[in-house]
């Protein structure tokens, strides 16, 4: 790509007929906003040093999206198989603006591999800097889950994530959940928020641009309890931005496709154990709809942390090591050779043969869109930060575009992840407009969205328990039926401001299955529900969830 080269969705001569509904998304962004065709010129990317420095709308509310994928794995990690270059160029056929390759933490990978797939990240870079290609590592959390780490480009981004993975890791150092008693316990939650408040002072000092902390499959093992997710969070809000409101992995229950009978959509296949918070029940292990239940139960743990005030954004990815409907399998080791020892998998072999796999290709099924005023990492970065962020499956919109406004001001309100400040009694318009896919998905399916909920939760501060998984106040407060249209079309759903603030965030589906949510139908009428062990076809039940705008009521 030369300096005057456009991406294709940027670039008039580009007919609409050869996009494909990203693309045609993004463009109607852009012509929406006035960026498109010569205005984009001027932000048209010349190398990857300068790509975060493009202009595409400065300080304008209005936005262009951008699509991701912050969870993707390689054969830098011990238990993938697929190559970098496979991975890249899969998420450029499905319309990724972006990728995280967030290689699991290992002491190959910190002594290798990162390094090595550093040198292949700088060639992608400089080959196609259209494609925004982020390294990351996929840390395990001490006494928890995993998360993704990943830094904006720079000359400190390798030394960043190997010195962080070698002081910080709890599977390098043994910080394990369960690996002693609750002295060990403390120990490790404590290491945990020193690793957070560690990359914040890597931030401030300079030595990277920018830093993210993402949680990953929060409920998957139940060992994650609302305390460390608040603790990660308080360490540094900048940082420790959110959580995978649902997980990859979504092809596991696709009937045929893997041996087991028990095989639940996202590998969500466990049952709580000893190191497992005990407040979660037996109905956290599972997803809804394809969406962890933190995130899917509405005035659950995402509505409760939610209720605090704080933004706490949500994402949605592929975890992509083995592909579903796939035929090739890991490559052999020479002799001597290990992960320890190399940092890297052999390369894998096509057998014409269908392998096992639970995944998707980044960007086939699970997508994170980005409201982004500028083109490059850092915008990208800064998007997920402000909360600028919604989620689908299956490809289920094209584009999305929420805004708040007080009906007594003429501007434009402001958009997820916002907050608007008003007074006891105003009365406000939630404005969302939706465009509705174009074309078939990679499945082959056009996808119909049939309903938009509102869901709206008072906003009453730090809790006195930080266990507190609940948010009693939050609940669907209005539904649209939206079955049967398409194109662009806009909801102006009108809201009171009450005594308190509040915040308000949408989702919806395809329609096709729900049910009462997990806290009631007088909460969620219509939430998404699990799907029988081995039979979850993801492509049958795919929803949207858009990140929340927060209202200040004045004197509140």
């Amino acid at each position: 790509m030369t300096e005057q080269q456009l991406p294709a969705w940027a670039d008039p001569s580009v007919s609409p007929d050869r996009l494909d509904a990203q693309g045609l998304s993004r463009r109607g962004l852009l012509r929406s906003a006035g960026l498109f065709g010569a205005a984009f010129a001027v932000g048209s990317l010349a190398t990857p040093a300068a790509a975060h420095d493009r202009y595409l709308g400065g300080e304008d509310p209005r936005l262009a999206y951008l699509v991701g994928d912050h969870h993707v794995h390689s054969v830098y990690s011990h238990d993938a198989k697929y190559t970098f270059s496979q991975l890249a160029r899969a998420g450029a056929r499905y319309g990724l603006d972006w990728m995280v390759f967030n290689e699991h933490s290992n002491f190959g990978h910190a002594s290798y591999g990162a390094l090595m797939e550093h040198q292949e990240i700088l060639a992608a870079r400089a080959e196609n800097p259209r494609q925004l290609i982020f390294q990351g590592l996929e840390w395990y959390i001490p006494a928890a889950e995993h998360a993704t780490v990943f830094a904006a480009p720079g000359p400190h981004e390798v030394g960043l994530l190997t010195r962080f993975e070698l002081a910080y890791d709890g599977k390098l150092l043994g910080y394990t959940e369960g690996s002693a008693g609750a002295a060990d316990t403390a120990r490790n939650e404590a290491h945990a928020v020193k690793a957070i408040q560690w990359l914040a002072e890597q931030r401030r000092s300079g030595y990277v641009d920018d830093v993210l902390v993402l949680a990953n499959h929060p409920l998957r093992l139940g060992i994650d309890s609302p305390r460390e997710i608040r603790g990660w969070r308080d360490a540094a809000p900048e940082i420790m931005i959110g959580m995978e409101g649902a997980p990859g992995a979504q092809g596991a229950a696709i009937p045929g496709r893997r041996s087991s009978t028990t095989s639940i959509r996202g590998e969500y296949e466990n049952k709580p154990s000893a190191q497992s918070w005990s407040g979660y029940p037996a109905d956290a292990y599972v997803t809804y709809g394809g969406f962890d239940w933190a995130t899917a139960t509405v005035g659950g743990l995402w509505d409760a942390l939610l209720s605090e005030g704080r933004l706490f954004s949500i994402t949605s990815n592929s975890d992509a090591h083995r592909v579903v409907f796939d035929t090739w399998k890991n490559g052999d080791w020479l002799p001597g050779q290990n992960f320890d020892n190399t940092g890297r998998l052999p390369d894998p072999v096509n057998t014409d043969t269908p392998q096992p796999g639970s995944d998707f290709w980044p960007g086939q099924f699970s997508r994170t869109h980005v409201g982004v005023t500028r083109y490059g990492y850092r915008a990208v970065m800064a998007g997920l930060r402000a909360g600028r962020v919604w989620v689908d499956h299956g490809h289920l919109l094209d584009g999305l575009d929420v805004r708040l406004k007080r009906d007594c001001d003429p501007g434009r309100g402001v958009t997820l992840g916002g907050r608007l400040r008003v007074r006891k009694g105003e009365k406000l318009t939630l404005q969302v407009t939706v465009t509705s896919a174009s074309r078939p998905n990679p499945q082959g399916i056009l996808p119909r969205l049939a309903h938009v909920d509102v869901i709206r939760g008072a906003v009453r501060g730090p809790v006195t328990d930080r266990d507190t998984w609940q948010a009693p106040d939050a609940k669907v407060v209005e539904t649209r039926d939206v079955s049967g249209r398409s194109g662009a079309y806009t909801l102006r759903i009108p809201l009171t401001a009450g005594s308190e603030s509040f915040y308000v965030r949408l989702r919806g589906s395809d329609g096709k299955r729900h049910g009462a949510g997990y806290l009631g139908a007088s909460v969620d009428p219509h939430g998404p529900i699990p799907h029988t062990p081995g039979d979850g076809d993801p492509w049958a039940d795919t929803w949207f969830y858009a990140n929340p705008v927060f209202v200040e009521v004045a004197g509140s």
